[in-house]
């Protein structure tokens, strides 16, 4: 243990290096001039705890394995006990019916915060699915897909102004332009790999925001977009003449739609609006995972795979790469283009804020989190990231520690995510 020392000092030596200027000095605006002042004891305190640990974690790490080890719980009776393939198929697609006929019901019992929630969650689940194509299935780094999702949303928030359309005119556009750009950047990224690709896509990402920022006459610049209508529903009316009725969900309708508790002579409820939206965005989810699933199983998918797996063996199979690579790009970017749509209605006013670096990490940590591949942990991961975010606001200066320290705990005991995905095996009868 003695030759243990002086790496653990040294670990604890430099998370206090590293953690004293970023949480023990503060700087605070005197008059015209910043002014570095020290933090408060608690802090230094906390500082000084941290180094503490890390030197007694490094100075036992061979113990605290042999322990988690000893204390690990063994699954494979458990396994074992299962029922079949057969039987497991069925009862996953009953729990999943189950799921959906309960996030049907929940918001008519809860809050108006939870369907609100639960809504940024599901255009989350449709973010993490959409690049789990690209990263997960076919192993390509992109992080520039907030791109696409801004492209989604600055197309329904800009035809809505500009021409008047709806939601579901915009929806499609969205992501068909989304999906235009995939393929337009897919095709000068196809000779990179690993690390130059994700230079080269998060070099998109932020030529995207730029221009977003700069063209204000169409974007608005900085200033962004406000007033983007929420999600109308059509409904139709048989007498006195059969006509659809576009049904909108505010106190006052826009031109061509009428208010939905005016038609039906109800009291007004601004909390339906918010319960509207998040049925719709559970629609699109739902859409999503079966899209995705189905394109999983087609040759499309396999291909994906075997691209992610060997690039070269894949090659040699006689796959063409580039429809493979753009492929990937292309439909990952669409469903990042049907996101954005849905969160510009959400949020009623968007700038190229909303876009920024920082949520092409939030998404890629959700499918790192969830399971390279795995469609049920990326829309797990999608819910405990988006609901800490939202119950730790209050705590907004210490988030990307937390979130940093949860992702390394991740890498060190689960670096497979929290669902890996099940991939097929073959073992040879030992003779």
């Amino acid at each position: 243990m003695s030759k243990k020392v002086p790496f653990a000092l040294f670990c604890a030596g430099l998370t206090v290096i590293l953690a004293f200027p970023i949480l023990g000095l503060n700087l605070e605006h005197k008059g015209t001039s910043l002014v570095v002042t020290g933090a408060d004891n608690w802090t230094l305190i906390g500082v000084l705890v941290a180094a503490l640990i890390v030197f007694v974690t490094q100075l036992l790490k061979s113990q605290i394995k042999a322990t988690y080890q000893a204390v690990k719980p063994n699954f494979g009776g458990l396994i074992q006990r299962l029922p079949g393939e057969d039987k497991r198929k069925l009862i996953s697609k009953l729990v999943l019916i189950a799921l959906i006929i309960a996030a049907l019901v929940l918001p008519f019992f809860t809050s108006r915060q939870w369907p609100d929630i639960a809504t940024l969650v599901l255009i989350y689940v449709i973010l993490g699915l959409g690049l789990n194509v690209v990263v997960g299935l076919a192993g390509l780094l992109d992080l520039g897909y907030v791109a696409f999702y801004a492209v989604g949303a600055y197309s329904y928030a800009l035809l809505s102004q500009y021409f008047g359309w709806s939601f579901w005119a915009c929806l499609p556009i969205g992501t068909l332009l989304a999906a235009t750009f995939g393929l337009l950047l897919g095709f000068p990224v196809l000779r990179l790999r690993g690390d130059y690709l994700a230079i080269v896509t998060l070099g998109f990402g932020e030529i995207i925001r730029i221009l977003l920022n700069n063209f204000t006459s169409i974007t608005g610049g900085p200033n962004g977009i406000g007033n983007i209508p929420k999600p109308s529903l059509p409904f139709i009316q048989f007498e006195p003449n059969f006509e659809i009725v576009w049904l909108e969900f505010g106190r006052r309708a826009t031109d061509g739609g009428v208010p939905f508790h005016k038609f039906f002579d109800l009291p007004y409820d601004s909390s339906l609006k918010v319960i509207v939206l998040y049925l719709i965005a559970l629609a699109l989810a739902v859409i999503t995972i079966l899209i995705i699933q189905r394109l999983i199983r087609m040759p499309v998918g396999r291909a994906w795979e075997a691209l992610r797996e060997d690039e070269i063996a894949c090659r040699s199979l006689g796959l063409n790469r580039t429809a493979i690579k753009l492929s990937a790009f292309t439909i990952g970017a669409s469903f990042a283009g049907f996101a954005g749509s849905l969160f510009a209605a959400r949020q009623g006013f968007i700038n190229p804020e909303s876009f920024i670096f920082w949520e092409s990490v939030i998404i890629l940590a959700i499918v790192v989190l969830g399971g390279m591949g795995s469609q049920i942990g990326v829309m797990i991961a999608a819910a405990i990231v988006v609901l800490l975010q939202e119950l730790t606001a209050e705590f907004d200066e210490y988030r990307l520690l937390a979130f940093g320290a949860i992702m390394v705990l991740m890498m060190i005991w689960k670096p497979q995510g929290l669902l890996p995905m099940k991939r097929p095996h073959i073992k040879l009868k030992q003779e």
